[in-house]
């Protein structure tokens, strides 16, 4: 299935998908049958995402190490990858200032119409320990087995990065090896190329099933603190695009148009993981070296989250608003801080921007129980944030090539997707003549 027919499709879906799902909550007997059908309906998506999830680890582990290996010297790597982490923090800083600036002009949570839950309610999010020495601890592997089980995307790259550095050391007597894991990526990708067929289905039956039991009336209910969460998402995309515009100047709009198709299906299925191959590819066309955006944009999913970087700054003041709990300006600075190191901690964990908030909210003694204000609209929100760390994501990996010089001339066609040429040998010529 082409690109743009893909793109096609998956809009299509998400329209029928929607009006599907408030049919089904409109004239459903009660609220077991939507639930129901939420259930049964959700598999399809559930399986297009298990598909997705089967793939990331051999195909993260396969692109990082033949990245790294074939980067040669230790030099070039430690090179990049400060640039490529240094990228990160800026962005990750931008986010959450960004999303504090936003939701305090905003205050979509002043005024909140909506009944406040008691202060000790149990909101339904577990609340784990966030803090660096967990951090240390959950990022390197015991086993890499165990970590591409579990798909833990932050041991995974820790483990490559090790096994890439090592294939450069040893040279030229590794190079079949390095051979044999690029050769892991492409059937990989073909594989993806399967999957990404099934992706409208997907998407249709997603939409239907989050629209058929949350009712399209909640969006209406929080519409003001959707809207204002969209519209801070709108100004974050300007933020990473003309950060985008300054490196890669006009080239960046044409790397948004090749990266359309991957941050639609980051939306409509609410995972950013689910346009990680589209995303790899699209990259290269665009005409990033491989070997860097093998190396940059893994790394991206474990410590660049742009969106979830926001909703993190912006739910947490949200709820202190609807509670009437004011912030000084030294509190909001040192939440930042808090942030900045916790949510490095997110990849991997299920739900991670929720149990990032959960942790920040107790430590300002604002009410936990402020989630549950939060949570029937949360996948919305999701759509949005996963799309944005598709897109900032994409633009740190161009960067990052440019800062290399290594950004070549864009291609619509990749050289392993060509046909392979069939060589016709020429007949034999005899030395003597044959006698009939």
């Amino acid at each position: 299935m082409q690109s743009k027919n893909l793109t096609l499709y998956i809009i299509l879906a998400m329209v029928l998908g929607i009006i599907c799902g408030y049919a089904v909550n409109q004239y459903a007997d009660n609220s077991a049958s939507l639930a129901s059908f939420a259930s049964y309906i959700s598999l399809l998506s559930d399986i297009f995402l298990r598909l997705i999830k089967m793939i990331i680890a051999p195909l993260v582990f396969s692109t990082l190490v033949v990245g790294i290996a074939r980067m040669g010297d230790s030099g070039a790597i430690g090179r990049i990858g400060l640039k490529t982490m240094g990228w990160f923090m800026f962005m990750s800083l931008t986010s959450l200032v960004l999303g504090l600036v936003m939701v305090t002009i905003l205050e979509p949570g002043v005024g909140l119409n909506l009944p406040l839950p008691a202060v000790g309610t149990d909101s339904g999010v577990v609340k784990t320990a966030m803090n660096l020495k967990d951090f240390l601890h959950h990022a390197f592997p015991s086993s890499i087995f165990d970590a591409m089980a579990k798909n833990e995307i932050l041991q995974i790259v820790v483990f490559s990065i090790f096994f890439g550095v090592a294939g450069a050391a040893l040279g030229k007597r590794v190079a079949p090896l390095v051979d044999v894991i690029d050769m892991v990526a492409h059937v990989m990708l073909k594989i993806t190329t399967y999957i990404m067929n099934f992706a409208p289905v997907a998407v249709f039956a997603a939409m239907a099933a989050v629209i058929a039991k949350e009712g399209i009336d909640v969006l209406a209910v929080y519409g003001k603190f959707v809207a204002s969460f969209y519209l801070s998402i709108f100004m974050l995309w300007c933020v990473i695009t003309l950060l985008g515009f300054i490196f890669l100047r006009t080239r960046v709009f044409s790397l948004l148009r090749r990266i359309r198709g991957a941050v639609l299906l980051a939306f409509t299925t609410a995972s950013s993981e689910a346009a990680y191959p589209q995303t790899l590819e699209q990259l290269e066309k665009f005409g990033c070296n491989k070997k860097i955006s093998s190396f940059v944009l893994p790394i991206g999913y474990s410590f660049n989250l742009d969106g979830s970087m926001m909703y993190c700054t912006f739910a947490t003041l949200f709820i202190a608003q609807a509670y009437g709990i004011e912030l000084t300006l030294m509190q909001k600075i040192m939440m930042l801080l808090i942030l900045m190191l916790t949510s490095k901690g997110m990849a991997g964990v299920p739900r991670a921007s929720l149990v990032v908030i959960a942790a920040t909210l107790s430590q300002f003694n604002i009410p936990e129980a402020g989630l549950l204000l939060i949570l029937g609209v949360d996948h919305f929100l999701d759509m949005g944030r996963s799309a944005t760390n598709v897109l900032g994501n994409a633009v740190a990996t161009g960067v990052v090539c440019k800062w290399e010089n290594e950004l070549g001339e864009e291609r619509d066609v990749l050289p392993d997707e060509l046909e392979p040429k069939v060589e016709v040998q020429p007949a034999p010529i005899l030395d003597k003549p044959v006698t009939v």
